[in-house]
C-alpha cells in the first residue's frame, strides 16, 4: 500500500487530500494521524475507512465510517485530534514557535481499529508540513518603549493593510498574526497580558493603558510598508475588551474595521480596561463549576448590565464591525453580548455596521481553521487586588476552564469564520 498527502506541505489553513493506494477491494482500514505539540505532548485521531473497487481510499471523497469522527470530512484527521491517553489533563494545543511547521504523522492500519497504534504495524506511512508562515514572511520582535510584540511583514514592497492582532488572556501569541501575514496584511501580536507587561502598567489609570495600546496602533501606522489609513483590529475573548474600548474611546485609534470574536462589551468604561477582573471577583461567589470542576467563568459577566459606565457605548462606533461566537460558550457571555450590542447599535443607528456570525454548537476558543477543538484547558488565571490607586498586586493561580463546543460543529465554525474574517478584511482594507 502507498499513501499520499497533496500538498505535503502548505499553509495550516489550506486543506490537503489523503490517498490511499494498492489495498485489497473492499478491505476495512484505519487512518491514523499523530503530532506532538511543543510541550511534548502528544495529540492523535483515527478514522475507520473501507476501500473501493480499485483498492483505493480517497479521503476527501469517502464517508469515514467511525473513530474520532464520521461522515465525509477532508480535514478531519486534523480538527479532531485530542491528547494521546495517558496525557496531562486540561491541553490545549498551540504553536509557540511559528517560524517552524507542525508536523504530521498520518499512518494506515488493516482493519478498524481504536488504539494500540505505537505497537501496531502500520501497511503504509506519510508526514505532512502544516506552517502559518508562508515563504517569504518576515518576522520581527518589537520592543519598544515599554510594549512588546511581534511584527509580520508579508512578502514583497507593499503597502499593505495592517492588522493589530489581539488576543485574550495568555500573553504574546503569534500564529494567527503569522497566518494573516500569510494572507497578505501586515500584522503586530501584541502583548498585554502577560507577566511583563501587566505589572509595569499602572492600574485604575486609563490614559496610561490608552497609550500602550495607541502606541502599538500607531507603529503600524508608521511602518513604512503599511496603507497607514487600511489599519484594523482583530481580537479574541478578553481582547475584545480592548478592541472595542479603543474603537470608541480613543482619540488616536481609527481603525478601518473592527473584527470581535468570542467577546463581549461589558467592562467598567471609567476604569481601566485589567478593572474588568476586579469587577469579575465581586461576582466570584456565583462561578458554577460542571461535574468535571471545570469553572464555567461567563456567569461572572452576567446578567449584561443596563447602566453605561459598565458597557462599551457600541452605538458610537464609526466603522464596519464584524462579531463572531459560539451559542455554547461557556467562558464569555458572548450571545448575551451579542444581543445587546446589536440593540444598541440598533438604538444609535449605527446597526448597518455590524455584521454577526453566530455558530450553534461552537464554543469559546475560536482558532483558525482544522485547529484542534479543546472543549477545557487549564489556564492561569490573574487576580488583582488594588491598595490605593495606581498600586495593584498580582498572584496567579491555575484553574480548568470549560470553553464549551461539540469537537465536529465546533470545527466547522473554525472554518467558516476564518473565512469570512479573510474576505471581511478584504472588503474593508483592500477593495474599499
Amino acid at each position: 500500500p502507498l499513501i499520499t498527502i497533496q500538498p505535503s506541505r502548505g499553509l495550516i489553513d489550506e486543506k490537503f487530500q489523503i490517498t490511499v493506494k494498492n489495498l485489497l477491494p473492499g478491505q476495512a482500514v484505519t487512518l491514523h494521524s499523530l503530532t506532538q505539540s511543543e510541550d511534548s505532548d502528544f495529540w492523535e485521531a483515527f478514522a475507520h475507512y473501507v476501500s473501493d473497487g480499485k483498492g483505493t481510499v480517497k479521503v476527501a471523497e469517502d464517508v469515514c465510517l467511525g473513530g474520532s469522527y464520521d461522515g465525509l470530512e477532508p480535514m478531519g484527521l486534523l480538527w479532531s485530534m485530542k491528547p494521546a491517553p495517558g496525557s496531562r489533563p486540561g491541553l490545549r494545543f498551540r504553536k509557540t514557535d511559528v517560524c517552524t511547521p507542525v508536523v504530521v504523522r498520518i499512518a494506515v492500519y488493516t482493519g478498524h481499529i481504536g488504539d494500540g497504534f505505537t505497537e501496531a504495524s502500520a501497511l503504509a506511512r506519510a508526514v505532512t508540513e502544516r506552517s502559518y508562515m508562508a515563504p517569504g514572511v518576515r518576522r520581527t520582535d518589537i520592543r519598544q518603549g515599554g510594549l512588546r510584540g511581534t511584527l509580520f511583514v508579508p512578502p514583497g514592497p507593499g503597502p499593505f493593510p495592517a492588522v493589530l492582532d489581539l488576543w485574550g488572556a495568555g500573553g504574546l501569541v503569534e500564529y494567527r498574526s503569522a497566518l494573516l501575514a500569510s494572507h497578505g496584511y501586515v500584522s503586530l501580536a501584541l502583548d498585554y497580558y502577560s507577566t511583563q507587561v501587566m505589572e509595569k502598567s499602572p492600574d485604575n489609570n486609563p490614559s496610561l493603558e490608552y497609550e500602550y495600546f495607541e502606541a502599538a496602533f500607531t507603529i503600524l501606522q508608521d511602518h513604512p510598508q503599511v496603507a497607514s489609513d487600511r489599519v484594523a483590529l482583530l481580537a479574541s475573548s478578553y481582547g475584545t475588551s480592548v478592541a472595542l474600548r479603543m474603537a470608541v474611546y480613543s482619540a488616536v485609534m481609527h481603525p478601518r474595521c473592527v473584527v470581535c470574536i468570542s467577546g463581549s462589551h461589558v467592562q467598567p468604561v471609567k476604569k481601566s480596561i485589567s478593572n474588568i477582573y476586579v469587577e469579575m471577583k465581586t461576582n466570584l461567589h456565583k462561578v458554577p463549576y460542571d461535574e468535571n470542576n471545570y469553572m464555567i467563568m461567563k456567569s461572572l459577566l452576567l446578567p449584561i448590565p443596563t447602566d453605561p459606565n459598565k458597557k462599551v457605548d457600541v452605538g458610537r462606533i464609526k466603522c464596519p464591525l464584524l462579531l463572531i461566537f459560539g451559542e455554547d460558550d461557556h467562558g464569555w457571555p458572548t450571545v448575551e453580548s451579542a444581543e445587546d450590542m446589536e440593540k444598541m447599535m440598533e438604538a444609535a443607528g449605527n446597526r448597518h455596521l455590524l455584521t454577526t456570525l453566530s455558530y450553534p454548537g461552537a464554543g469559546h476558543l475560536i482558532e483558525p481553521p482544522y485547529s484542534p477543538h479543546a472543549y477545557a484547558s487549564k489556564i492561569i488565571v490573574v487576580q488583582i487586588e488594588l491598595k490605593g490607586m495606581f498600586t495593584p498586586f498580582y498572584f496567579y493561580f491555575k484553574v480548568t476552564m470549560l470553553w464549551g463546543g461539540e469537537t465536529k460543529l465546533h470545527s466547522y465554525a473554525q472554518e467558516d469564520s476564518w473565512q469570512k474574517i479573510l474576505a471581511f478584511l478584504d472588503q474593508h482594507l483592500y477593495r474599499s
